[in-house]
């Protein structure tokens, strides 16, 4: 905005001292592009003693071409302009601000212009919270929409290997090319759960955890990962209580911030993993979230690294952001780390300095003291690959529903399950199904359903079903399903659920244990 309600005073007007009426807002007054007088404000919010006789532009870090245009030649008033200060050229930007322009004359001295800046920093900040915000929520969307249409694909990729492994055993000349076919479709699925953990649509198997476990739980296996070179120090704090957090989830965080940590120091170095109690007073700004006060659980993992500028760490957790070269990362694990602690419903942060290291920090909510029952995370030192064929024995009796819209599932999983000895009806649609039922189909023993279908999903049609068959055990498979869809399985009650992509082995257990009588 422009000050037009006063008026100057006659003034007695010496060489390079412009007198100024007394103004609130950073102001100077400028004639031919040089500064001749500057309030007090603008010494402080530039942080310099003396600007008097310097160009307008060596203040000016980003909107010089801007400026120019707007002051040269301009017989009214110009449009405001948003510019980066400096306080020197060559300096890092001091704050962003909008400059103000009106044509001012002493009485006794040369005309100029009277500019005042606004310091909009905080704005602009803000601004782009809200811009990162939203990049970052329409990620998360396509990657949901990605894992469904993936895991379908992946789901009869590796179910299909496991029915060929069963005919081609080891030492078979086909077996290792099918393994091989395997073992990348399960990296493709690892991959797209970095995706659905970033974007938060993951389903955790939430339970009470201390954490002192789930470290002593990895510690043989963070030695392996780090190598030889890399000392390796954990830090227990006492009394930490619980948390409540997936196990595995939790785990897949500690080594994705371990294997960053050993890529920062390729020559060696010290790895620290801490934990701690906090007491957060007071809300507190973390990133772009705000942390409730609370007890906290505190985690840091330290290394001794070549550390981050702060132009990368501000990214840090960006998806797909990496300083590796091509072809060396695919820029999720830091994001995923995001994602899966604020899923968890905690907090992180990064602190590094160049040629000191960096620190990560956690921060999950503590729910209870240790004296209450715990869960004990299972080890997950195994690889995530079944590298021998699947065991075709054992059998099953009873009459499965199979609702899927993927024909190449559909048929994966009702091949799997008749030669398990189940008796399967299936449909390709919750319609399908519907109608089944209401033909007269005979009571199943268990129904299977994808939870996202076209028309009417999954848990809309288990309580159609339920109408007809109350009681009846269901199992509910998907990729992916939006908030709104997990709500709703969360609220019909007792359901189990199996995540695409899965093997043969884990549907074939997941039937054996929800199958009345089997269980």
């Amino acid at each position: 905005m422009i000050r037009s309600w006063w008026k100057p005073r006659p003034t007695v007007v010496r060489p390079h001292a412009i007198a100024l009426p007394p103004l609130p807002l950073p102001t100077v007054f400028a004639v031919d592009g040089v500064i001749r007088s500057a309030n007090p404000a603008f010494r402080r919010l530039l942080g310099v003693n003396d600007p008097i006789d310097r160009p307008l532009f060596s203040f000016i870090a980003d909107g010089q071409e801007a400026v120019a245009q707007a002051l040269a030649g301009a017989q009214t008033v110009p449009a405001p302009v948003e510019v980066d200060l400096i306080a020197e050229p060559g300096r890092e930007t001091r704050c962003a601000a909008r400059l103000y322009f009106e044509r001012w004359a002493a009485d006794a001295g040369p005309s100029g212009w009277l500019i005042q800046a606004v310091d909009i920093s905080d704005q602009k900040e803000l601004e782009n919270r809200i811009v990162q915000s939203q990049k970052m929520q329409a990620v998360g969307q396509l990657a949901g929409g990605i894992a469904h249409d993936f895991n379908n694909l992946l789901t009869a990729m590796i179910g299909y290997c496991d029915l060929l492994l069963q005919r081609h055993r080891a030492g078979d000349a086909s077996f290792a090319d099918i393994m091989q076919i395997k073992q990348n479709g399960n990296r493709a699925a690892a991959l797209v759960r970095q995706l659905l953990a970033f974007s938060r649509q993951q389903k955790l198997e939430v339970s009470q955890v201390d954490i002192s476990d789930v470290l002593a739980e990895l510690s043989h296996l963070l030695r392996r990962l780090i190598g030889q070179g890399i000392e390796l120090e954990l830090h227990h704090g006492r009394d930490l209580g619980l948390v409540r957090v997936d196990a595995g989830q939790l785990e897949q965080v500690i080594i994705n911030l371990a294997v960053n940590a050993r890529d920062a120091m390729p020559n060696g170095g010290r790895l620290t993993i801490a934990t701690m109690i906090e007491t957060v007073k007071f809300a507190r700004r973390m990133g772009h979230e705000t942390m409730a006060p609370g007890d906290y659980v505190v985690i840091s993992v330290t290394d001794t690294g070549s550390g981050m500028p702060p132009d990368v760490q501000a990214r840090i957790f960006e998806p797909f952001f990496t300083t590796k070269p091509v072809g060396s990362g695919t820029g999720l694990g830091l994001s995923t780390v995001y994602g899966i602690v604020r899923q968890t419903g905690g907090f992180i942060k990064v602190d590094s300095t160049i040629g000191v290291g960096t620190t990560f920090t956690i921060y999950l909510p503590r729910v209870a003291p240790l004296e209450e029952p715990q869960a004990v995370p299972v080890s997950r030192e195994k690889a995530p690959t079944e590298m021998a064929a699947p065991d075709a024995a054992g059998g099953g009796r009873g009459a499965i529903l199979l609702v899927e819209d993927e024909d190449p599932v559909r048929a994966f999983a009702a091949r799997t399950l008749r030669s398990k000895g189940y008796h399967v009806t299936e449909a390709q649609s919750a319609e399908a199904a519907l109608d089944l039922v209401r033909g007269g189909l005979t009571r199943p023993d268990l129904l299977i359903t994808d939870v996202v279908m076209p028309g009417m999903d999954g848990p809309s049609m288990v309580r159609e079903i339920w109408h007809s068959f109350p009681g009846l055990p269901v199992i509910c498979v998907s990729g992916h399903a939006d908030g709104d869809l997990r709500e709703q399985l969360t609220a019909l009650g007792d359901i189990a659920f199996l995540q695409k992509p899965f093997s043969l082995k884990q549907l074939a257990a997941k039937v054996a244990e929800r199958m009345p009588g089997q269980g």
